[in-house]
């Protein structure tokens, strides 16, 4: 089969297309026929040699996709061959074939494009499993979400309105802003020019906010916690400013604060199988009624995946870069 390779660690330009072996699938797995698969951070940060895959994984970049199921595990029992499907990965996506255990498969939405269906795993998976089953988010609460344009922020606005919280987002442009406004965000904060924190207050009668979803780090840490209501919880799901940070951590205790971090890749197959399984259920039902739609900034080939590597590194773009197989 063709799949993108790494080349040797470094920028976009060491991907390339090239013939790989099939994968092997187990009695657990399914086989994919990929038709697309969607890029996100960890795929960049891969390519360049600091986030290596777990042990046992593909080395192959790529932690979603969508396609038809070509053939399945002696013990699986749900899916079919011809089965058409999206699935959360370890690794493997950039490619034409893909083997996945069956508890990271769901079925493509009702209404939803086979292509389209690769925008959804990763980021409701990572969604659902940080602002919903830790941090427990709920109806009639306030949510903030740094960086709101990306993969992850178009999806968590549409989640969090659908779900009846009211929902604040910051953005570096006002073009960014204006696509969080239309997917049903109530305050939109430009970090460029205004400060954040104040703005969280200003809106809030001086409370804050109840939860935080943060991929920024370090340099977010403390005005995060100046952003906290009583019993406030921030949630870090990324370094993009880095990792290191210097905290006065009196908030916590005087407001009750948690904080919590998580990535997805790392859990163990049983883990992401509930994940999955907490999606279809909770997740799957908002986007079949329409209320959570795939947002698509740009469908490229896989053979693209250079070009695409480079656009997602701009941060130019809104919602989430497709390859298509």
């Amino acid at each position: 089969m063709k799949a993108v390779v790494i080349t040797t660690p470094g920028g976009p330009e060491v991907l390339q297309l090239q013939e790989v072996e099939d994968p092997e699938y187990g009695d657990d797995d399914v086989l994919i026929r990929v038709a697309a698969t969607a890029l996100n951070r960890a795929d960049t940060n891969q390519r360049k040699g600091s986030y290596p895959p777990p042990k046992g994984a593909s080395p192959l970049l790529g932690v979603e996709c969508s396609g038809t199921i070509e053939a399945v595990g002696r013990n699986v029992s749900r899916w079919k061959i011809g089965d058409q499907v999206c699935a959360l990965l370890t690794g493997g996506g950039y490619a034409e074939k893909v083997a996945v255990p069956a508890g990271q498969v769901l079925p493509v939405p009702t209404g939803v494009s086979l292509k389209d269906a690769a925008s959804f795993p990763e980021v409701a998976c990572t969604v659902w499993s940080t602002v919903f089953m830790m941090s427990k988010l709920s109806g009639g609460e306030t949510f903030l979400i740094q960086g709101a344009s990306s993969g992850i922020g178009t999806f968590a606005i549409q989640i969090a309105k659908y779900v009846g919280a009211k929902v604040f987002v910051t953005a570096g442009s006002e073009e960014k802003l204006a696509s969080c406004k239309n997917l049903g965000a109530d305050v939109c904060i430009n970090y460029k020019t205004e400060d954040f924190v104040a703005r969280v207050k200003e809106e809030t009668q001086g409370k804050g906010v109840d939860v935080i979803l943060d991929n920024v780090g370090g340099p977010y840490l403390q005005r995060n916690i100046d952003s906290l209501n009583f019993d406030g919880r921030l949630f870090i799901i990324g370094f993009m400013g880095g990792t290191v940070a210097e905290v006065n951590l009196q908030g916590l205790l005087a407001r009750r604060l948690t904080v919590q971090a998580a990535g997805l890749r790392y859990r163990s197959t049983e883990n992401k199988a509930l994940i999955v399984s907490e999606v279809e259920k909770n997740v799957w039902p908002a986007i079949v009624a329409g209320k959570v739609k795939p947002v698509v900034y740009k469908y490229l080939p896989l053979s693209e995946a250079a070009e695409a590597h480079r656009l997602i590194e701009t941060s130019n773009h809104i919602g989430k870069i497709l390859l298509v197989a």
